[in-house]
Formats: C-alpha cells, structure tokens, sequence
C-alpha cells in the first residue's frame, strides 16, 4: 500500500479567536473560538485525507492534551508520540476584514529518548507503506540538554531504508540545517522569504525566484515548491518551471495554506501514472493541484481543511513572464 506520512516533530495546539478589531493595549471580546490539534504535518495529513491520499501523521504531543488530541476530527490520522506536559499553543487572531495575527509558543525541547520513539514510530508507518513519501513538516526541537537541534540524520536513514521519497517544509534554523546538506531531498517547499534567506538576497521577480530554486537544486534537491503567497507557486526542477496560481472564494484565515497546498501538489504526484497516460504533464496537474488547494484552505476558518476543493480552478503557466514583478510584503 503506498501512501504519505508526516512528520510534526513539534506539535500543537491551535487556538483561534475571531474578532472584530484588533487594538493594541485593550480589552476584545472574541466572537468565536475554536482550538484542534495541528502542526504542519497534521495539516498536510488532514488535506491529503480530504483529498483521498493514505496518510498518517506522527506527532509529537504532549500527555495532558492526548485525551483532547484523540477526540478531534483529525484523531485517526494520529500516531501519537506521547512526551511529559501540556503541548504548545499557536494563536490565530482573525480580525473581521481577514488579516490573521499569528503567535506561536516556543518549540520545548525533546529528550532522546522520545526521538528515538519518534523514530521508531516513522519507521514502522513507513514499513506498512510501498513507495511512500515521508514529510517533514514544521519547526524542529533542540535535544534536551545539548543547544543542537535533533539529528536529521536519523530522518533521512529511515527514509533510504524503507525507499521513502523525502519532502521537507520547515524554516528558521532547521531550514538552514538542511541547507547545509540538501542532497537526496525529493521536494522542498520554502516561502519566497525563506528562499530570500537561502540564497542572500531579495527577490524581487519571478526569474529571481527560478534562479535562486535552481541555486539550491544545484546542491541537490530534485524539486523546489516555492510558494509566493497572493502571487501563487512556483514550481521548479533544473530544467522547468510551472508557475500556478487560483483565486480563493473569499479569505477567512490564512494560516495553513502553505501546508494545504504542498498537501495538494503531493496529491496531484499520486495522479502521475493516470496523468501520463492521458497524455497530461505530471508537473503541470501537481502545480495546479497545489495552487487549487492552497486557495481552498484560506476559505477555512480553521487551520484543518474538511474536504477538497470544489468550483476552484487554476491558471497555469509553463512559460512564465520572468521579469514579472513579485507583490511587496504587506500589499497583497
């Protein structure tokens, strides 16, 4: 049985308020709120199990929100990596013309011991699974007691052992950790930001985003999913680009778009045997699926999509306008 499992090395616990306005320094009284178990890799599952995709997400939770993690809409997805204490809280403040305020807990550290049991878990999800792809999806915890973060090493072993194609989206440290060795990764996903830092330098066009996907394939990934928020995706391989892009029914929450979509270019890949023989472009159905997706999860007002996206089309380019200019931060 082939399939995707994911890897949420730092779970949590999303918490989001809905209001009217946001103002600094005073009192506001929510109209709404909801809290669900996430983590990138949750995210991811949970799309690619709205789209039909065989999927489990091993996370790292911690024991007093187990009972609440098992009772959710998301709880057979879960394999349960159970770690002392409460987990982690992100808060999503959305205000009533949609901007989202987002403030993420600290990531606590892992003993080695529950990395190893992490381990183990992704090992045996992998085992059950033929071809599958491993994800590894949000921020990465130091080792307790050693100010390093944990050992990727271990990661990347697990995949080659039972053939697992390796996709990652992370960022900050952990990003720049798989920078530093990025041969054998199938699939990164990084923001236009992210790739900004990867590189050192702004990206202002469309051809500075290929250019710099290309610098890092060059070191050894296969495919780079750059997305570029209000502008669309990017996808990249040494010698294409597709650029994609769709138009969301209306914005309700941002947060989780970029796991949603990278959960539908995953999608559109599964499709590549039957695209191939309907004489479709593998790349083309995975950028158009991912831009699709990514449009549908800001129509969410939770950071967990419930089904696939419907009456959402993409626009799809493989000859894109390189010297078209990227939106400014702040003006989409």
């Amino acid at each position: 049985m082939s399939g995707i499992v994911t890897l949420t090395a730092a779970g949590a616990i999303d918490a989001t308020y809905r209001i009217g306005a946001l103002r600094r320094g005073t009192f506001t009284r929510a109209d709404s709120y909801t809290r669900e178990v996430s983590g990138k890799g949750v995210n991811v599952s949970a799309a690619l199990a709205a789209g039909g995709a065989d999927t489990a997400a091993v996370v790292v939770l911690g024991v007093d929100d187990v009972r609440f993690a098992r009772c959710g809409l998301t709880a057979p997805l879960l394999r349960i990596v159970e770690v002392p204490g409460a987990t982690r809280v992100n808060t999503s403040i959305i205000d009533a013309d949609g901007a989202t305020t987002k403030v993420n807990a600290p990531t606590p550290p892992l003993s080695a011991e529950a990395w190893d049991a992490t381990i183990h878990t992704i090992r045996a999800e992998l085992a059950a699974r033929t071809a599958p792809w491993l994800v590894l999806s949000g921020s990465l915890p130091e080792l307790a007691g050693t100010g390093r973060l944990v050992d990727l090493c271990a990661v990347r072993a697990t995949a080659r052992e039972h053939g697992a194609r390796l996709a990652v989206d992370t960022s900050g440290a952990a990003l720049d950790a798989v920078l530093a060795d990025p041969a054998g990764i199938d699939l990164l996903t990084p923001n236009a930001d992210e790739l900004s830092a990867a590189v050192g330098r702004p990206l202002l066009t469309l051809g500075d985003v290929v250019t710099a996907a290309r610098e890092i394939i060059a070191r050894g990934v296969v495919t780079v999913l750059a997305s570029l928020g209000a502008d669309g995706l990017l996808a990249v391989t040494a010698d294409r680009a597709v650029f994609a892009r769709a138009d969301a029914p209306y914005v309700a929450n941002t947060a989780g778009a970029g796991d949603a979509a990278l959960a539908g270019f995953l999608l559109g890949l599964t499709r590549a045997p039957a695209a191939t023989a309907a004489g479709e472009d593998p790349l083309i159905v995975a950028a158009a699926s991912a831009a699709e997706w990514g449009a549908h999860a800001v129509a969410h007002a939770s950071t967990i999509v419930a089904g696939p996206p419907h009456g959402i089309r993409a626009s799809v380019e493989t000859a894109p306008d390189l010297v078209r200019a990227l939106t400014p931060e702040g003006e989409a």
